[in-house]
């Protein structure tokens, strides 16, 4: 469970001129804004397990306070999205109309207010590589795989030395998913085999524009999160104010130094959701 900070409704202050400006957009026109999450890292506290991952426990109820004040919120997420829904408690939780998950970093559509999942085909290298995997793997103890459906993940974090497993196989990885027309998404000791053509910076802006929504506040804590991190870039430099939001850890750096706003982890996404709540209308 959170601590008692987990409540609190103080703001805390971005570093960035830009991330002030996009925070001031979003407390003066909440109704314009989209608050868009990563779901594992950002939401839910990374595990070992995937399948055991689930959202803070604070993280439906500051959603549900926070959805109705603001145009819309999206769940961004490389995981299908029925099992983001799953994970994360949002089916029938009072509030969350305005909400949507998008799942294979935008494939797939699930909207809370109708319950409707929207899904492509798979692509076929998916079954070509998931069939080519378990030999590759051999070498690495403690590698395992993660079957997406339409995409699969090798995880590293069980390996008696994560970071080595995961350089290992990085080549090998790149190299099967080129010849099933895939290519990799790394991340934190996870390396994803997955169709092109997606990712989380298009998901983002494609429903952004959609909604015609005027302000973005975008939290992630991982290498995927990058594109999204482009695509408030992109929208600010044509105006658009945005804040950069990410989800602390130790293990990827990179957001950290590009982020407006840096929180701890998934308790303070959910206490900078709490926050922003408390403070609209």
């Amino acid at each position: 469970m959170g601590s008692p900070d987990t409540h609190s409704t103080d703001l805390p202050e971005p570093v960035t001129p830009q991330g002030c400006d996009g925070l001031d957009a979003l407390l003066a026109r909440p109704r314009d804004a989209v608050i868009a999450l990563d779901f594992d890292g950002t939401l839910a506290p990374i595990v070992a397990d995937p399948e055991q991952a689930r959202a803070h426990p604070g993280a439906v109820p500051a959603l549900t306070a926070l959805a109705p004040k603001v145009a819309a919120v999206a769940v961004i997420t490389g995981r299908p999205a029925e099992v983001a829904v799953r994970h994360g408690g949002f089916a029938g939780a009072p509030g969350l109309d305005h909400l949507v998950v998008l799942g294979h970093y935008g494939a797939e559509r699930w909207d809370a207010a109708t319950g409707e999942l929207t899904a492509p085909d798979p692509h076929p290298g998916v079954a070509a590589a998931r069939a080519a995997l378990p030999p590759l793997l051999t070498a690495v103890e403690g590698a395992w795989i993660e079957d997406k459906g339409h995409a699969v993940a090798v995880h590293t974090r069980r390996a008696a030395d994560p970071q080595g497993a995961f350089e290992a196989l990085r080549a090998p990885l790149t190299d099967l998913a080129g010849r099933n027309g895939l290519i990799v998404e790394p991340g934190r000791m996870v390396l994803e085999l997955r169709p092109p053509g997606m990712d989380k910076g298009l998901a983002l802006e494609r429903y952004f524009r959609e909604i015609r929504a005027e302000s973005v506040l975008y939290a992630g804590d991982d290498l995927g999160d990058l594109p999204a991190y482009a695509a408030v870039d992109k929208l600010r430099a044509d105006g658009t104010p945005g804040l950069l939001v990410c989800s602390g850890s130790d293990e990827v750096t990179e957001l950290r130094r590009r982020a407006d706003l840096v929180v701890d982890g998934p308790e303070g996404v959910v206490r900078l959701l709490r926050a922003l709540a408390a403070q609209l209308p």
